[in-house]
């Protein structure tokens, strides 16, 4: 990192239930964090944030560069008008703000064990899958990434949604610092990415029609929309990050406007080129601190037709406006004000990438049933016969040598055997234990 300012490693007390960094930084949230030698890396608020953790502890660590590498890289378009990052002009730090900054880009005020007991009570489903997906919160973002993110995401993947978020900061953002030979640019502003030719370059560089969508949407912000008009759509409840005084949104809006509301912000990005339903929700959720919201993709539809009902008989199977209201005013009714932090552990449990970790998961929980009912069992008198129970543990799993679109799944089936020496009498509470695990099993969706 050379002449950069990089502050000790410091310490945020944090358990894995209240903050998974593991799960939370990659389940489609944020596309600009990069592990790297077991560190999560990224530009907040004009400076590098690297992150590490244990079953305890938030570990954090901030680098920032000096004037001259602060300046932004000019874009082809437009001379940037971003402001310059954190820092003194000689380079040096005046004051390390970044545990308040990790506090509000976490949403640490909320308490995630509360609400997942609250979920849990709520929904049974949730209930099924939640063990396998602790620490999972919605990030508070600045409002003006997630909406360009999320355009990138329309018809995409998480990969190559962080790839085209990676092209915007390079090209557009200003150089921050550089890690193991990886350089880390700050997301561009509306103003650089407002120019007559980005359009063009973009297409250039891969993002096909969202190359219009982006240049459009930022000179609409940037020209037609008055300063500071995303932050007027903001939950005056949750104050944006980097500004930790409710009055600071506040002084944004419009004279005689009173606090906006998720609705009326929802319409508002509507009104936005490439901006439909569920981008318009994941910023309003990710963005501008709308916990109600809840955005609904192909894996959340899929849910709530398999988990819950929606679509069946044949009907409503295509996610109209209507049915795209339906399902999000029902999740909002079993899960209350957070409605989209519970939506984000349900999405995270359907995607492939963390098919794994509910495996393990659901295998330790097969053990721990297992090892409760053999001591259930009691006291072996002398043996007179030995009785061997065996559960089936199928998981499935896709295989990679076959295309994308004719993945073929095959099933392991693993047999847990429990064996113990008893007595006739005994034979029966065996045979309870067994139907019992088996319907634990089926409860647990293994």
């Amino acid at each position: 990192m050379g002449a950069h300012n990089i502050s000790d490693w410091r310490k945020l007390p944090l358990s894995l239930t209240e903050l998974c960094i593991d799960t939370t930084l990659r389940c489609g949230q944020s596309f600009r964090w990069r592990k790297i030698n077991d560190e999560w890396h990224c530009v907040l608020q004009g400076r590098l944030v690297s992150l590490k953790q244990d079953s305890s502890t938030l570990h954090y660590r901030a680098t920032w560069p000096k004037a001259a590498d602060a300046l932004p890289k000019p874009p082809i378009s437009v001379p940037s008008t971003l402001s310059e990052p954190l820092a003194g002009t000689d380079g040096s730090i005046h004051e390390d703000d970044t545990a308040s900054v990790l506090h509000s880009y976490f949403a640490l005020s909320h308490s995630l064990s509360t609400l997942y007991q609250q979920w849990t009570a709520t929904d049974p489903n949730f209930a099924r899958r939640a063990p396998a997906f602790t620490g999972i919160r919605i990030l508070n973002q600045d409002a003006w990434e997630t909406l360009i993110s999320f355009i990138c995401s329309s018809n995409n993947n998480i990969s190559r949604i962080s790839q085209m978020v990676q092209k915007l900061c390079v090209h557009y953002g200003p150089y921050i610092g550089t890690i193991e030979g990886e350089p880390f640019h700050d997301f561009p502003g509306p103003d650089a990415l407002a120019g007559s030719q980005v359009e063009g370059h973009l297409r250039e560089l891969g993002f096909g029609y969202r190359a219009k969508y982006i240049a459009e949407t930022a000179r609409i912000v940037s020209k037609d929309r008055p300063a500071g008009w995303l932050l007027q759509l903001r939950n005056p409840d949750c104050p944006a990050l980097g500004m930790p005084e409710k009055k600071l949104v506040e002084k944004h809006r419009a004279p005689g406007q009173g606090p906006t509301s998720y609705r009326a912000a929802h319409e508002a990005l509507l009104q936005l080129t490439g901006v439909g339903p569920k981008v318009s929700d994941c910023v309003c959720l990710m963005g501008l601190g709308w916990g109600e919201a809840v955005p609904i993709d192909t894996h959340v539809w899929q849910i709530a037709q398999r988990d819950y009902n929606f679509g069946k008989g044949g009907k409503g199977k295509t996610l109209t406006k209507a049915m795209y209201d339906a399902v999000g005013d029902h999740f909002r009714e079993i899960w209350g004000p957070q409605a989209g932090w519970a939506q984000s552990v349900l999405f995270t449990a359907n995607l492939k990438s963390f098919a794994e970790q509910a495996s393990v998961v659901k295998r330790e929980v097969l053990a721990e049933m297992i090892e409760m009912d053999t001591v259930a069992v009691g006291q072996k008198p002398a043996a007179t016969k030995r009785l061997i129970a065996k559960v089936k543990v199928e998981t499935e799993e896709t295989s990679s040598a076959q295309p994308a679109n004719r993945s073929r799944k095959r099933t392991a089936r693993t047999t847990a055997s429990l064996e113990v020496e008893t007595t006739p009498d005994e034979v029966a509470k065996v045979e309870v234990f067994t139907r019992r695990t088996s319907k634990r099993l089926k409860a647990a969706g293994v």
